[in-house]
């Protein structure tokens, strides 16, 4: 198998946090590259982590971004901010040089964020790109600080290459590491001969997102969830875009994990748009979410209005700093419809 000498955690959230603490925990090298109030936190008291058993601070190294780093050729890229700052980020760390060759040219890059972007984002600038499906239900909504509430696995990760094929013996054994070491850490990790069909069914579910940021936790909320995912599937279909059947998604991660409270915290906590909302970041990337249903649905000349009008309420949300739960379940119907 082929040893990774760093994970280096391009975007040290809520996913990219939980999976550098797990690897931090089970004795793997790993570096985490975040940003403002988080860095400093890192940088001065360490990762904090909370789960449903363990409430740690964790000494992981952390920085600002490739400068501050003397790459090596055995140091793995994992990518995890969201999707509409991914561009920025591949951008940033593909031309730094890594013994005498570019991070484009000699580092793997992980795609583990949601979305079916990313990988062809990615493909611009590394040779070699493996997407992520990420099933972790993980918060990041204070600096310094990540919550993973999955038991007895952290999350459940399908890891493969793209495009859909092992090009050589090479890849064979890094992916083989990879899930050795995943799976050592209480990532449960699986290598599919098509991870992008994983990531369309991921898609499928992420379409509540939207509908969660926009009003927190409702009853009758999951009539619209339903409606916009129903939605998704028929344009999925119409597309002739494959995905993973939802009882094999459903049996897999059952057999990963389940859902436990965290001592101290609300029983609730809401996904990542809505924490980018609770957090009044100004930016979500429900345009990579619903949104991405909505571009397929119009380059097949297919209609998607469900989706559109929640990824136009959603940005409204976000740059106007609304918090989850300003409208009613009654109020987005009504927008939905008008």
């Amino acid at each position: 198998m082929w040893a990774v000498a760093r994970y280096i955690i391009v975007g040290a959230g809520a996913i990219g946090g939980g999976i550098g603490a797990r690897l931090h925990q089970a004795g793997h090298a790993v570096t985490l590259v975040a940003r403002g109030e988080h860095l400093q936190a890192l940088q001065r008291d360490g990762l904090r982590l909370r789960t449903p058993e363990e409430d740690v601070t964790l000494p992981v190294p952390a920085v600002g971004g490739p400068a501050e780093l003397d790459l090596q050729p055995d140091d793995v890229l994992v990518l995890s901010t969201k999707t509409h700052q991914a561009q920025s980020a591949l951008a940033e760390w593909c031309d730094i040089e890594v013994d005498g060759r570019s991070a484009g040219e000699r580092l793997p890059v992980l795609t583990a964020l949601n979305g079916v972007a990313s990988e062809a984002m990615a493909s611009r600038y590394f040779d070699r790109v493996y997407g992520v499906c990420v099933w972790m239900w993980a918060a990041h909504l204070t600096p310094g600080e990540v919550i993973l509430e999955g038991l007895p696995a952290s999350g459940m990760f399908h890891i493969g290459r793209v495009p859909a094929a092992v090009a050589d013996d090479h890849d064979r054994k890094f992916l083989d590491g990879l899930r050795a070491d995943w799976n050592g850490a209480r990532l449960t990790t699986r290598l599919p001969p098509d991870v992008m069909a994983w990531k369309y069914r991921k898609l499928l579910s992420n379409v509540g997102n939207s509908v969660q940021a926009l009003l927190g936790q409702q009853p009758g909320m999951g009539e619209i969830v339903r409606a916009a995912d129903a939605e998704g599937r028929a344009v999925l279909d119409g597309a002739g875009i494959s995905y993973t059947a939802d009882e094999e998604e459903q049996a897999a991660r059952a057999e990963s994990f389940t859902v436990h409270p965290v001592p101290g915290l609300p029983e609730f906590l809401g996904g990542s748009t809505w924490q980018s909302l609770t957090r009044g970041t100004g930016n979500v990337e429900t345009d990579y979410l619903n949104g991405e249903l909505v571009m397929i649905a119009r380059q097949h000349g297919l209609a998607a209005p469900i989706n559109a009008k929640l990824a136009s309420l959603v940005r409204r949300a976000a740059a106007n700093g609304t918090r989850p739960g300003a409208i009613t379940v009654s109020e987005l119907a009504a927008e939905l419809d008008g």
